[in-house]
């Protein structure tokens, strides 16, 4: 298709999705967007360390056609909206992009640009993996211990956006709604005149297709469990169902693949607890994944206290937000936390730095360009381009063992060489 805020490069050709299974060309065209504050600091040093390491993983074999598109205040800037319809086209037609920081419009508009990008293009899993950095400074004694996938439902819970504002016309009309036809739950509200008001719909379908999507990573990648993060104990409807149907659906899809903690209760009400820990030993020896569930505040508690028991974690929207923050401060902070945006039905993804955009530093080319970099580590991965993504982490290993790292982490590591941003790229570049 056509656009005008945005050129297709000449040289690129487009990958293609068979039902979430991608052909992916020797020249791949990919969207970008910069970023606002520092994006365009790290955008340009990661986007020379993803050049180098896809050269070295395949020689002339294999490069990428990137494609800048806007988004943010440089979107506004130019072209008086903060997300041109281009953008949104780019990336649903050339399947795979990457974008750096965005800032969130301040009155009014877009909500938040990231959410809008994931419910336009229903990227309903938002990816985290959390894993430690040898060297790294961390708060706690034992971060090499952190090695955790989240799986963060990316459509529904609070980030559906359903709020009536406290006074308003609509909040009135909901208020009389509920007085009307559910008093009790009407009763609930101690202070309903000055009361904000808010829905957080999940769906069956919502759940299982972000469940699915975490089993089927933990089959393909050998991993020892997943954990269904909730609170369920409180909203038995919404998480407590999330809960439910997760089970349900590990069971049906996977059943040769796993085994749940709720067939180890049906085997303990039925046989004793003895028979269930049997059947639970023998299921785990023979090689299959442990599904289980923890409540959420339970659970940011024991992250911290036993994280090996966490594996692959399957959430909701915000339970997911709070949990890749709290485990990327763990292994050394936002600043070098990967994200992605993936719908594994279409194939359609978006990866992300998963920090701000730092106003105050922008243009000083001072801010740690680790977050995008590890993201298009995600994107090679996604594409298939292991080998180049590989290269990528190794020279991350290597180089932060060298103590050669940005201010941030400079000045909690004794010794360390600290170095720009671009320099940080040239530094892993040599250790590719």
């Amino acid at each position: 298709m056509g656009y005008t805020t945005c050129t297709v490069p000449p040289d690129g050709a487009r990958i293609t999705s068979d039902s979430g299974v991608l052909r992916v060309p020797d020249c791949p065209i990919l969207p970008f967007i910069e970023g606002d504050g520092t994006g365009p600091d790290i955008w340009r040093a990661a986007s020379r360390v993803f050049d180098a390491a896809v050269a070295k993983a395949y020689g002339e074999r294999r490069r990428v056609a990137w494609m800048q598109v806007h988004a943010g205040e440089t979107a506004y800037r130019r072209f008086g909206t903060w997300l041109p319809d281009d953008t949104v086209s780019a990336m649903k037609e050339f399947v795979v992009s990457i974008k750096g920081p965005l800032t969130t419009p301040v009155g009014g508009g877009i909500r938040s640009l990231n959410v809008a990008l994931r419910q336009r293009l229903d990227l309903y899993v938002c990816l985290r993996p959390v894993r430690y950095f040898r060297g790294v400074p961390s708060p706690v004694k034992n971060p090499n211990h952190v090695d955790m996938v989240i799986f963060r439902e990316n459509t529904e819970d609070i980030y559906a956006g359903i709020e009536f504002e406290e006074g308003s016309a609509e909040a009135r009309k909901m208020l009389d709604f509920l007085r009307e036809h559910f008093p009790e739950r009407f009763g609930k509200i101690r202070f309903p005149a000055t009361s904000g008001l808010g829905i957080k719909p999940v769906s069956r379908e919502g759940t299982e297709r972000l469940v699915r999507a975490a089993l089927d990573y933990a089959v393909r990648h050998d991993r020892r469990s997943v954990t269904f993060v909730h609170k369920g104990n409180i909203m038995k409807f919404t998480e407590g169902a999330f809960r439910k149907w997760g089970y349900e659906l590990a069971e049906r899809e996977f059943a040769d693949r796993v085994y749940t903690w709720e067939q180890y209760e049906r085997t303990r009400a039925a046989r004793g607890e003895a028979a269930a820990i049997a059947e639970q030993d023998a299921a785990l020896a023979a090689g299959r994944i442990l599904v289980k569930d923890a409540i959420a505040d339970i659970t940011l508690q024991q992250v911290l206290t036993r994280p090996r028991e966490f594996d692959v974690i399957a959430t909701l929207n915000l339970n997911g937000d709070y949990l890749s923050d709290a485990l990327a401060a763990q292994v050394g902070g936002i600043g070098i936390a990967p994200g992605g945006n993936v719908n594994y039905v279409t194939g359609h993804a978006v990866f992300e730095a998963t920090h701000g955009t730092a106003p105050k530093y922008a243009g000083l080319d001072k801010v740690n360009p680790g977050s995008v970099i590890l993201s298009g580590v995600l994107l090679f991965g996604h594409l298939g381009w292991h080998e180049a993504g590989d290269r990528i982490v190794d020279a991350m290993e290597k180089t932060i063992g060298q103590k050669t790292v940005t201010y941030d982490f400079a000045r909690l590591m004794e010794g360390a060489r600290e170095v720009r941003c671009s320099e940080f790229a040239d530094a892993l570049i040599a250790n590719l």
